[in-house]
């Protein structure tokens, strides 16, 4: 299993789209102004500028235009999902959100619409602001949403220390979405109260000020999560595969490891902490009717990816 999921993450495309990110990212890192108000930027779910004792936090996403055309409804309601988790990540709470939309086609315009409408309802966020074309010859939508969070509590995903514990928290009342067998639905069938308490539990996390860094399950699945942060934080991680634990209801429909991996987890989050840390992390999950545990630790191989079975391990590959 061990070659097997390797070469599956190798082969990940949305894990090789990040990575060949990284070249923007430094491009833009070196020839754009700077202001000493920016607290933190590249690399951060939310990045976070300073206000007085607190930051505000900014964070934006864009819908891949296959999802917009295949799932109108389900993009507009990602547009927010997946920018308000970026917000949580890092303990912060959510303010408000504008939106970008274009689209050709009026039904499609429509769904994207109600999609939207109920995202923002459903996590109690906001539209505020944003830019609409109608009646274009393409489809776009991305959306950008704010937050803010006292200054001492904030978590980077820029900080993970060597030794530090890995941490994989999630909701398992999920059931695979509509549009994709890689979508791990956990919102659209709950309550805004109940999907609203999952998530303040990195609020709370956070205000522990035990957690040193975090990030939401994006596109990129576990371990494109996982390279990101280490990416970042300028570590290593080794992950026991053995601890990775698959919810119930996917191990019914013969989810295995490599399927599982590849998976955008919905109300999902690593953490990284150092060990005497960690029970107090994850009696606080548990609390707020998430499951979380220990899958492995950080390294000092810089960006490197282990994988280990509890006998045997393998490089996996560097980010």
């Amino acid at each position: 299993m061990l070659e097997i999921l390797a070469q599956s993450i190798r082969k990940n495309k949305n894990i090789i789209n990040k990575k060949e990110i990284n070249s923007v990212v430094q491009f833009i890192d070196s020839n754009t102004f700077k202001n000493v108000q920016v607290y933190s930027n590249y690399g951060e779910d939310s990045a976070a500028i300073n206000y007085d004792d607190k930051l505000i936090l900014l964070t934006t996403d864009r819908i891949n235009t296959f999802f917009i055309k295949k799932s109108p409804f389900g993009a507009g309601f990602s547009s927010i999902l997946v920018s308000i988790d970026d917000i949580y990540a890092c303990g912060g709470s959510p303010i408000a959100a504008s939106i970008i939309l274009s689209y050709k086609d009026k039904e499609i315009g429509n769904q994207i619409l109600k999609g939207i409408c109920e995202g923002s309802n459903k996590f109690k966020i906001p539209i505020i602001r944003g830019h609409t074309n109608l009646n274009e010859n393409y489809y776009e939508l991305s959306s950008t949403i704010i937050g803010e969070i006292p200054k001492e509590f904030y978590i980077s995903a820029c900080n993970a220390k060597i030794d530090d514990k890995i941490i994989l928290a999630m909701d398992f009342e999920g059931k695979l979405g509509r549009a994709s067998k890689y979508y791990f639905d956990t919102t659209t069938f709950k309550s805004s109260e109940e999907v609203l308490k999952k998530r303040e539990s990195m609020i709370r996390v956070a205000k522990e000020k035990i957690v040193s860094t975090s990030k939401d399950v994006s596109n990129g699945g576990l371990f494109g999560t996982i390279l990101q942060m280490i990416k970042y934080s300028r570590v290593g991680a080794n992950i026991n595969i053995n601890e990775i634990i698959i919810p119930p209801i996917l191990k019914r429909l013969n989810y295995d490891l490599v399927k599982f991996s590849k998976m955008y987890l919905s109300t999902s989050f690593i953490l990284t902490a150092q060990e005497k840390n960690s029970d107090k992390i994850i009696n606080i999950f548990e609390k707020y009717g998430m499951k979380a545990n220990i899958i492995g630790e950080i390294i000092k191989d810089k960006n490197l990816l282990k994988l280990n079975n509890n006998k045997n391990s393998i490089d996996v590959i560097k980010f």
